[in-house]
């Protein structure tokens, strides 16, 4: 008998030690009943009978989990806070049938889905739960906070435009009728067929491609990862084109952290949004830093994750 007890006490001690020192779990929820994979990772010395504030982690367009999410994800996780990624539907580990998708609206209700997922977890302090995007799902994030699916939001290099922003960027009204026309083509070919119109998405050599000559995306040593997808479906460019993220600057119900520099990619919406926001908008400059160095390079991380924590670490409170 003694020995019995004795065993039992070393498996509670054991499955004790293991709670503490859990750093990561591959998760699953659905959205739209598509189920999306994910990963948590947890705070140091981790007890499940705790709660805590976490923070939902997304990334630029057409990335995966594995990229810029799960390295912030990680150093959140680093101050306290249970983290998040997850690859979109269609996306990654994700199922979901039309993949490659960049439709704002579809990853805006992933978003969603997700807070509603992180909400249900005994672990996590339901009212205390954050949204970090950064580049592209800004715009998704600002949306699903403006539909109160998050308590706050942080954004790094936000990339968010309306059509206004969008149309000179992507080359004047008649390139953006024409790349419009070439999405609904292969979104029509791909409701009468189920057959995808795929470009891929970084290359140094297809001048073809989505992002040629990209740095990062191009690169194996940063985002050319073998996790990434690196493709792009042309149906994308409708509801990538006409989304507007710039319409909810007055409709966030709480404040939301800007982290960028004018050397980012589109500061211009960044100044749209704020005008409309005002004082709702916290804004960290760190000058000269390009949009690609936010992604992965150690000092601009380390400060945009600096202050994230110390605006979730209020606002979350």
């Amino acid at each position: 008998m003694r020995k019995l007890l004795v065993a039992i006490a070393m498996l509670v001690s054991i499955s004790v030690i293991a709670q503490k020192n859990k750093t990561m779990e591959k998760v699953n929820f659905k959205s739209n009943g598509v189920k999306l994979t994910g990963e948590i990772f947890y705070p140091e010395n981790y007890n499940k009978s705790e709660k805590y504030p976490a923070i939902i982690v997304t990334g630029a367009w057409t990335t995966v989990k594995e990229q810029m999410p799960t390295l912030y994800a990680k150093e959140l996780s680093k101050k306290g806070f249970i983290t998040l990624v997850f690859d979109f539907s269609g996306w990654g580990e994700s199922k979901g049938d039309e993949r490659y998708l960049e439709d704002p609206e579809r990853k805006t209700a992933d978003i969603v889905a997700a807070a509603e997922y992180m909400k249900s977890r005994s672990d996590v302090a339901p009212k205390q739960l954050g949204g970090l995007g950064v580049c592209a799902s800004s715009g998704y994030m600002v949306k699903a906070y403006a539909e109160n699916a998050l308590n706050s939001v942080a954004l790094v290099a936000p990339w968010l435009h309306n059509e206004a922003i969008a149309t000179p960027v992507y080359g004047g009204e008649e390139s953006v009728k024409n790349l419009i026309a070439m999405g609904d083509k292969a979104q029509k070919e791909y409701e009468a067929t189920g057959k995808l119109q795929v470009i891929t998405a970084a290359s140094t050599s297809d001048e073809n491609s989505l992002m040629y000559q990209a740095p990062y995306y191009t690169e194996e040593d940063r985002g050319l990862i073998a996790a990434y997808d690196n493709k792009f479906n042309v149906a994308s460019w409708r509801p990538w084109l006409t989304f507007d993220a710039i319409q909810y600057a007055d409709k966030i119900p709480g404040k939301v952290l800007f982290v960028e520099s004018e050397s980012m990619a589109l500061p211009q919406g960044s100044t749209a949004f704020k005008a409309i926001a005002g004082d709702m908008v916290e804004s960290v400059n760190l000058p000269e830093v390009t949009q690609f160095d936010f992604y992965d390079q150690a000092e601009p991380v380390e400060k945009s994750v600096n202050s994230v924590a110390e605006f979730m670490t209020r606002e979350l409170k």
